[in-house]
């Protein structure tokens, strides 16, 4: 049976959306611009296990380019580091021109709690030393946003990266890893302890119970040096160094956890199914709900595709609002009880067809209800309203492709024939007329006349041609009375 049109794709807007939502979460399972945000705006706080020693500005006057420096200067900083207490360290300097006939250096550099920056797929030059590869994701954008605990090399070995090395040698258990993870930002703080000038480590100038247990990371700050520098998600220059001791940070820290794909794409349904079943503005509630979840989740390190969830909500919105512009579309010409156009779509449907009759011939069925009143009497208006929609489902399956049906009046329907021949049309009459035949509503019977005519020289006007028709079905509804 026909649908009325109120709603004529509701029952298709709940499959849609999910079928949307779905579609959109697989296209969009991560939130970069989000998390960006979210970084920006809740970074976390410098974790006072990591400590930076910088080669800054005064260090390279101090010592000269750094390719040439004293090879004494390492052990020397290192011997410091030893002594106020370190828990470990990590050389994050170009060390890859160091010899195995260096002994000393060899000693300090194979100790167990230091680790060695290296480039992807190079060696470092000294027996036993504790390496990981120097290597940031690095965005076209030069911003850093990613990190990796493990890089495959050219050959396609598995290294372990630079942070991942520190955070294992400082105890924390991290697994090899090629799947990027998010690199937390986090914003300088006065009471936490600044950059340690290098030169200051060199001399003994520091304070030993600032480094004691902490993990070290010396590399170069110095301004001006080639790739020494990168862009973190808040658009600063950053020096390197300081984007892996951030790396080393979440490491130490509590993990991130990204929701599974197949949860994502759950919510998404959901969000996206709830707006369609709400209706309304309620959708966009819905997506700035899903949106503002991703802030507490993200201070309880959850990362949340609440973008991704909220525009599947307001997809879910769009799809009602579709559907409410579509009834609005056909609310003048659609009849709300049978879905069937009325009287002004037939007069539109006709005046369109009228022009191609001539290769097309154009027939017209009108359908006529005898007893219909009585039963609207006796058992009232709704009883009146289930013969109309018994009725209009009958004439919707007998109805060939490419006719419609209209409901021409209050027990009225008049079904509009494409390309019907005045030879086809008493075949197409009788097949309509047995199919709503025994028509009746507990003990009344509900009789159907069927008038029909066709398009032909002599019809001039549509008007004709509905005259035809309806002189067609009183002779028919007069045979039928005179046989009672």
């Amino acid at each position: 049976m026909r649908s009325p049109p109120e709603r004529p794709l509701t029952r298709l807007m709940v499959p849609a959306a999910a079928l949307l939502a779905l579609g959109l979460a697989l296209a969009l399972p991560d939130n970069d611009r989000l998390w960006d945000a979210l970084n920006r705006a809740l970074p976390a706080p410098p974790d006072p296990r990591v400590v930076v020693v910088g080669v800054d500005d005064a260090s390279l006057q101090d010592y000269g380019p750094l390719p040439g420096w004293p090879r004494g200067l390492y052990g020397q900083a290192l011997r410091t580091l030893d002594e106020a207490g370190v828990q470990t360290v990590g050389l994050d300097l170009p060390l890859t021109d160091l010899g195995r006939e260096d002994g000393a250096l060899t000693t300090v550099f194979a100790r167990p709690n230091v680790v060695v920056a290296v480039e992807p797929g190079e060696t470092l030059a000294v027996p036993r030393a504790r390496t990981g590869v120097d290597t940031l994701n690095t965005d076209p954008d030069s911003t850093v946003r990613r990190f990796q605990t493990a890089y495959p090399d050219p050959g396609g070995t598995v290294q372990p990266s630079f942070a991942r090395q520190l955070a294992v040698s400082a105890g924390q258990p991290v697994p090899l890893e090629t799947e990027p993870q998010l690199l937390r930002y986090r914003r300088s703080d006065p009471a936490h302890l600044a950059v340690i000038p290098f030169r200051d480590v060199v001399n003994g100038n520091v304070r030993f119970g600032d480094l004691q247990g902490r993990v070290v990371l010396i590399g170069l700050t110095a301004e001006g040096q080639p790739g020494a520098t990168r862009r973190d998600v808040a658009g600063e220059v950053t020096p390197a160094v300081l984007l892996h001791a951030g790396a080393v940070s979440t490491l130490l820290g509590a993990p991130l956890l990204k929701l599974p794909l197949w949860l994502t794409a759950l919510l998404s349904v959901a969000a996206a199914v709830l707006a369609v079943l709400v209706r309304g503005l309620w959708g966009f509630v819905i997506a700035l709900g899903a949106l503002g979840l991703a802030v507490p989740l993200w201070l309880v390190n959850v990362l949340f595709s609440g973008m991704t969830v909220s525009l599947a909500a307001i997809l879910g919105t769009a799809l009602v609002a579709l559907e409410r512009w579509w009834t609005l579309r056909n609310l003048g010409t659609r009849d709300p009880l049978t879905g069937f156009g009325n009287r002004l779509a037939f007069t539109r449907a006709i005046e369109d067809r009228w022009p191609g009759r001539a290769g097309r011939p154009i027939g017209l069925l009108l359908v006529d209800l005898s007893g219909f009143r009585r039963v609207n009497e006796t058992y009232g208006r709704a009883a009146g309203d289930e013969v109309l929609r018994q009725l209009a489902g009958r004439l919707q399956t007998s109805k060939r492709r490419g006719d419609m049906v209209f409901r021409w009046g209050p027990d009225e329907f008049a079904v509009l024939l494409d390309n019907a021949r005045p030879a086809d049309l008493t075949r197409l009459s009788e097949g309509v007329q047995q199919s709503v035949d025994g028509l009746s509503y507990r003990d009344v019977t509900v009789r159907a006349s069927v008038g029909a005519a066709a398009t032909g020289p002599e019809t001039r006007t549509p008007t004709d041609l509905v005259e035809a028709a309806s002189r067609s079905r009183y002779r028919m509804k007069y045979q039928q009375e005179q046989r009672e």
